[in-house]
């Protein structure tokens, strides 16, 4: 198959790899807007897999929120281009890239698939730049379109198939494909980030107020001794003048913490292994976990995991096996599953060795690329017989 993948807003970290892992079998073109004066027209985003920058609105970073007036010329791009070149199936990422794919798709009798990797209605999406003009109510209205012109949407995880159906999506063309990881990239050996000898607890995500680091930060005084790296938000030099470090860092400041936590800012992601490898435990704690992305990658470097009880964390983490799972916004539970961890080697080991067969068994690129192609192969059948 030639598969179109379609990004408008910027490309995941995640993408390269399980797009590299589609084209062993299959031509593989991503799609995504052109956002800088330095992109070349036509590249390769991993070996075997050709990027297209397609022109539409400023070459500059925009917000998600700020594509709306552009995306008619950048599915208008796509449209011409695959008139030329027709793809056997599009998946689209994100709602923005499913109005330019469904647009750009119609009449040449392609089918769409698509993943929202989150809803405008998920309580985590406090961040304005993901937003859409009229707020949350007119994304929820657009995602409600894209759900039911698509061929197939596919979900990242049981909660978000329930979220669907809510939407009104119909259920028989809701697909369940997990996030994967690159579980030769993320693994237990490897190097890691150089540490001291206090415990060290690491967290992922945003620094907004639904990404968690709120609540890492009030549990540091329940573990003595221990430090806390937050990694996430803008690059290190530009952290002082982000309202949300700023909070944290006061935060901190106010508990008596500000010695024992450190903040990295935005850690590229080939980097990610080894600050995840230097860690006693990772924590992953926002309002919502579309892909819980941060828990499975932890978990393939085997490291324990101490996760929300919600979204994607509900499937990936075992609780109590490869990890535990708790409420958000609930330091004091945190901190006494932290001390548990810290305070008990031989388990922490145990949870680690575990963490990182259920990623590789489960979640492992391999798999999850074999369960997008047969969800590909429906909607060309269904296309078909139509």
């Amino acid at each position: 198959m030639h598969i179109a993948i379609v990004s408008a807003h910027e490309v995941a970290p995640e993408t390269p790899a399980i797009a590299r892992e589609l084209s062993r079998g299959h031509r593989v073109t991503v799609y995504t807007r052109r956002d800088s004066p330095e992109r070349r027209d036509r590249g390769r985003l991993a070996p075997g897999v050709i990027v297209e920058h397609v022109p539409a609105g400023p070459a500059r970073w925009l917000p998600e929120s700020g594509l709306l007036p552009y995306l008619s010329d950048f599915s208008a791009a796509l449209q011409e281009r695959w008139g030329r070149e027709r793809p056997d199936v599009i998946h689209a990422h994100s709602w923005t890239s499913g109005l330019a794919a469904i647009a750009g798709a119609d009449g040449l009798g392609v089918p769409v698939t698509q993943t929202f990797h989150s809803l405008g209605a998920d309580p985590a999406e406090d961040d304005e730049r993901y937003g859409a003009p009229g707020g949350p109510d007119a994304r929820l209205r657009l995602e409600r379109a894209i759900g039911r012109r698509a061929n197939a949407v596919i979900a990242s995880c049981v909660g978000e198939e329930s979220e669907l159906i809510r939407l009104g999506v119909p259920r028989r063309n809701i697909a369940i494909v997990p996030g994967g990881v690159d579980v030769e990239r993320f693994r237990r050996r490897g190097p890691a980030f150089p540490r001291g000898d206090r415990p060290r607890i690491v967290h992922v995500g945003r620094l907004t107020p639904g990404g968690g680091a709120r609540t890492a930060i009030r549990a540091l005084d329940g573990v003595p001794g221990a430090e806390l790296v937050i990694a996430g938000g803008p690059a290190t030099g530009d952290l002082d003048a982000d309202p949300d470090f700023t909070r944290l860092r006061a935060l901190a400041e106010e508990a008596g913490v500000l010695d024992r936590v450190t903040f990295l800012g935005r850690i590229p992601h080939n980097a990610m292994p080894k600050l995840m490898r230097s860690a006693d435990v990772v924590v992953s704690l926002p309002h919502t976990a579309p892909t819980g992305m941060v828990a499975l990658e932890a978990m393939a470097c085997g490291v324990p995991v101490i996760a929300s009880a919600v979204g994607a964390h509900l499937d990936s983490v075992v609780d109590g096996v490869t990890g535990f799972l708790i409420q958000p916004h609930r330091p004091a539970d945190l901190a006494r599953r932290v001390r548990e961890v810290l305070g008990d080697p031989t388990r922490r080991t145990a949870l680690g060795y575990a963490a990182a067969d259920r990623a590789r068994s489960r979640y492992s690129l391999q798999r999850i690329s074999q369960e997008l192609v047969r969800v590909y192969e429906d909607v060309r059948a269904a296309r078909a017989c139509a």
